[in-house]
């Protein structure tokens, strides 16, 4: 069952990915401030190790 939860929150996961990259298209060539680039490496350095955890 977890398999089932992995796969679908997979789904989820990569939904939310593409859309975000959608929506956020025509700021790809803006440059993004070093803060908000280092809080979002922190963030999913953090995603992962949750994950590692299951």
């Amino acid at each position: 069952m977890t398999d089932e939860k992995s796969e679908e929150q997979e789904r989820i996961d990569n939904f939310i990915d593409a859309n975000l990259k959608k929506v956020f298209a025509d700021l790809e060539k803006d440059d993004i401030p070093d803060e908000i680039t280092d809080l979002l490496t922190l963030l999913r350095a953090q995603d992962a190790e949750l994950k590692s955890k299951e």
